[in-house]
């Protein structure tokens, strides 16, 4: 099977070098200090869900999500999106869990360091390829935007949480999040994470999650957690 090809079937990994080998481009992301790495190593550490996302989640107005259980853990999992000759959405980690009231979590979720959540929407339309046309319309209805969705907003954010709902609905889970696991110490791009969140009309605070939209039977939320430091030097 070609690299980075789609699959459903999956291996459990325990070290970061099996962790590594599932990256598009494994010797260009895997640094010390990048989140890739970063994320690795958080959590491989972590006995299940690292510390930070469990206190996010606590935050949470539905007291459904306040305790989740993770049922599978699956690094760099890849989401097609249309049209199918494009790139998947690789997401850091994809978490299944369950939820206090027995309902389905379908998480994603995106590590940051001090790099950019990739290039705003105007600056990845270009050209604007009929595919290009094409994904952001798909990414727009599922998000339930019923605007155009602004240039300045981070195409990576917008195709990150459009993960969390295909993969809800492929689950049958009642809740759909993305969560960004950022490791650095200033809270780099958040205002970009702001920016997106108010597409929904929420303000977006650190160490809060947010519910932005009810889209049929699954509610969509998203939220910003502080990872621990220690893993920027693993």
């Amino acid at each position: 099977m070609r690299k980075g090809a789609m699959t459903s079937i999956y291996v459990p990994i325990s070290s970061p070098d099996q962790w590594k080998s599932l990256l598009a481009e494994p010797e260009k992301q895997w640094r010390t200090g990048f989140s890739v790495r970063t994320i690795a190593h958080s959590w491989l550490a972590s006995d299940g869900i690292p510390t930070e996302l469990r206190s996010l989640f606590a935050t949470s107005e539905l007291h459904a999500l306040r305790r989740i259980q993770p049922l599978l853990i699956l690094p760099e999992h890849q989401v097609a999106l249309p049209p199918t000759s494009g790139h998947p959405s690789q997401n850091d980690v994809f978490v299944l869990a369950r939820a206090d009231d027995g309902g389905l979590l379908s998480l994603t979720v995106e590590g940051k360091v001090s790099e950019s959540f990739d290039r705003a929407v105007a600056d990845w339309m270009k050209p604007p390829s009929a595919g290009k046309k094409e994904r952001l319309s798909f990414l727009s209805e599922k998000l339930g935007l019923s605007a155009e969705v602004p240039g300045h907003i981070r195409y990576q954010l917008l195709h990150r949480t459009v993960s969390a709902i295909i993969e809800a609905e492929r689950f049958g889970a009642r809740y759909a999040a993305m969560v960004v696991h950022s490791f650095s110490p200033t809270d780099e791009w958040f205002d970009d994470y702001a920016a997106f969140l108010g597409l929904f009309g929420t303000n977006a605070q650190v160490g809060k999650l947010a519910t932005l939209q009810q889209l049929g039977q699954i509610t969509l939320l998203a939220g910003w957690a502080r990872g621990d430091p220690r893993f920027l030097a693993a």
